[in-house]
């Protein structure tokens, strides 16, 4: 070691030593450290004293509240009644922690409502359990309540200081326009909006409810609407609520109820959703079902035949979980099926939060539907799957059913002015129909002359390629009279979705029919059919009758066309007589439709036959038969494939 190296380290340790010394307190300031240690204990020993003296108080007057309530009690079991209570206070504090005074309350019901709409909300969990359409009944003139209230279930659900706390289990306070309501009277939207909330508070520390901090869910009923508007308020609850949890969680469930005589297959109950900005989709209407959602969503509605319950999201929610499914061992006599929907709502810990949302309990309306502009109206099955069919209900039918309506007459005149324009919209099409076949019938002699030249079955491309020169030379067209009935098709079968489901027809009567939206009935069975049912609809029976015979009438009208197709003819008749097991438990008013079709028809082709004489219609065919025939470019492709096969096409 060298002489720097030593002086070095000699110039260190003097620096050490000089620098401890330097930071050594004087004996002044140590002893003020020293107050400020003391200080702060005898601070937090004053702490932990307050708060024993918070916790003994707040237990002593709850044992002072026991002790007054139970005095028959502590007779009878000296000593039990009030261990017992303080035991289960202390439980409530482990479990429900800052909410704990909320555990115990009384079970009450709020009543809100305006001109179309009652709605109760009870006082444990703080949410809607009943809700009663005023202005409709259920079938049987009972008052139309939406879901059964002892099963139906609003809870919102969150992490608090380690506990899983549900609003469900806990007691709620009432409060109108944001001050206490006391009162028992229903609440009634009638010129102005009602702000009537619920709000679940936390603790002061005291055992008391701090007004500063809660949970509210806020009701805001406008009248004669039936749009209720549902907001969650969390003011003060940054630090109950723990502040990583990133969202809130909110499940709703209810057991439906039936509300008419039949169900209908293809418009069951079921849950239907609006994903965010997107399209409505839907679970199955025939059986259980259950979806999980991650991406966002719009709204959820538990959708019945006639009436919604809607759940929307102001701005949307995140993720949402959709079951429907059927209890075993209900015993509710109206009892219809279950559904359940938990969905995440964003949350951001802040001081004071809302979470915007609305709920619809109303009628399967188009035009009220759509008024809120959300594609509510899209769960009405008007045949959105094709937009042919869509398109005819909602620019014609609809408006023009609506209008009729607006009269006031009855439903069963507005259905038969509705069939009449219809038909006259359609009668080019149908002459057009009626026209090809009575050419047909011309022709019929000189199609079996060609089927007599060519009875052999190796010929049948022959007999074909004669047929077709026929028809060409006739200037008759054999496609032109199925065509026409491919045009009416889509309006058919846009009826088929329009009548069971228009909530215009439910409980209207008509003649026999006491509900045009259900069966009628004029012979209850004493047993069940098989594939048609324990009763007798006399509409359903007519349409078949009338079905049967327009088949036969029109067999014999298309004469050698049904001839060639035996297979398709014995069908034709086969149809009608399966219609009238599915129509039997169906819409009267749908049946209703097709017998006036049918009965208008057959007015139409008498109508026809009258203006169309067949001996003209006979020389005009021998006329075109003479004229230069000029071939179309299907035509020349045709003759070119049939040369390439080795065929002659007859000229």
């Amino acid at each position: 070691m060298n002489r720097d190296t030593i002086i070095g380290f000699v110039l260190i340790a003097a620096i050490l030593v000089g620098y401890s010394i330097w930071m050594t307190p004087s004996k002044e300031e140590m002893e003020a450290r020293q107050r400020k240690i003391d200080s702060i204990a005898k601070v937090r020993q004053q702490q932990q004293l307050l708060d024993s003296v918070r916790m003994e108080a707040e237990l002593a007057k709850l044992a002072e509240e026991v002790k007054q309530q139970s005095t028959q009690t502590e007779a009878e079991q000296p000593g039990t009644y009030y261990e017992d209570s303080l035991n289960q206070y202390l439980g409530d504090k482990e479990k429900y922690g800052a909410f704990a005074h909320a555990a115990r309350g009384d079970d009450k019901l709020y009543v809100i409502e305006n001109e179309v709409m009652r709605i109760s909300i009870t006082s444990k969990g703080g949410g809607i359990i009943e809700a009663d359409l005023k202005n409709y009944q259920t079938w049987d003139s009972l008052p139309l309540i939406i879901f059964d209230p002892d099963q139906t279930n609003l809870n919102l659900s969150f992490f608090s200081r380690n506990r899983t706390i549900n609003t469900n289990e806990l007691y709620f306070k009432p409060f109108l326009n944001g001050r206490p309501f006391t009162g028992d009277e229903k609440l009634i939207a009638e010129h102005d909006s009602l702000n009537f909330s619920m709000r679940l508070m936390v603790d002061d520390g005291f055992g008391q409810p701090d007004p500063d901090k809660y949970i509210a869910f806020e009701y805001v009923l406008q009248p004669d609407d039936y749009m209720l508007s549902y907001d969650i308020q969390l003011v003060g609850m940054q630090d109950v609520i723990a502040s990583n949890a990133g969202f809130l969680t909110l499940a709703w469930d209810a057991d439906l109820l039936q509300h008419e005589k039949s169900v209908d297959r293809f418009n069951g109950s079921t849950i239907y959703f609006k994903h965010h900005n997107d399209d409505v989709d839907y679970l199955s209407e025939s059986k259980d079902d259950e979806e999980v959602i991650r991406t966002r969503v719009k709204w959820v509605s538990y959708k019945q035949r006639f009436f919604s319950s809607s759940l929307i999201a102001d701005n949307y929610f995140d993720n949402a979980e959709l079951k429907t499914f059927t209890k075993t061992g209900r015993t509710h006599p109206r009892y219809l099926k279950s559904m359940s929907t938990i969905v995440e709502m964003p949350y951001t810990a802040s001081a004071s939060e809302t979470l915007p949302m609305s709920f619809y309990f109303g009628p399967n309306s188009y035009y009220e539907m759509r008024a809120y502009k959300l594609d509510l109206e899209r769960q009405i099955p008007l045949g959105w799957g094709f937009f042919l069919l869509a398109w005819i209900n909602i620019y014609i039918v609809i408006p023009v059913f609506t209008f009729l309506g607006s009269y006031g007459w009855n439903y069963g005149i507005v259905i038969l002015i509705l069939t009449l324009l219809l038909k006259l919209v359609l009668f080019p099409i149908a002459y057009k129909t009626y026209l090809s076949s009575a050419k047909m019938r011309v022709l019929k002699p000189e199609i079996d002359e060609i089927s007599a030249k060519f009875p052999k079955k190796e010929d049948a491309m022959k007999k074909q390629q004669a047929v077709m020169a026929l028809y060409k030379k006739a200037g008759a067209n054999p496609m032109s009279g199925c065509i026409p009935m491919l045009l009416q098709m889509p309006i058919l079968i846009a009826m088929f979705r329009f009548f069971p489901s228009s909530i215009e027809l439910r409980q209207q009567s008509f003649l026999w029919a006491t509900d045009l939206s259900s069966y009628d009935s004029i012979l209850n069975l004493p047993f069940e059919i098989p594939f048609y049912g324990d009763h007798v609809s006399l509409f359903t029976l007519l349409m078949t009758v009338s079905t049967i015979i327009y088949t036969h009438v029109n067999n014999q009208m298309m004469g050698s066309q049904s001839a060639q197709l035996p297979g398709m003819k014995t069908m034709m008749y086969i149809m009608p007589v399966m219609f009238l097991g599915i129509f039997n438990g169906y819409a009267s008013g749908l049946s209703y439709y097709y017998f006036l079709a049918n009965m208008i028809t057959f007015a139409q082709m008498y109508i026809f036959r009258i203006s169309i004489d067949e001996n003209k219609l006979r020389a005009r065919i021998e006329q075109n038969k003479k004229k230069p025939v000029k071939k179309s470019a299907f035509q020349r492709r045709l003759e070119e494939a049939a040369k390439q096969r080795g065929y002659k096409m007859p000229k």
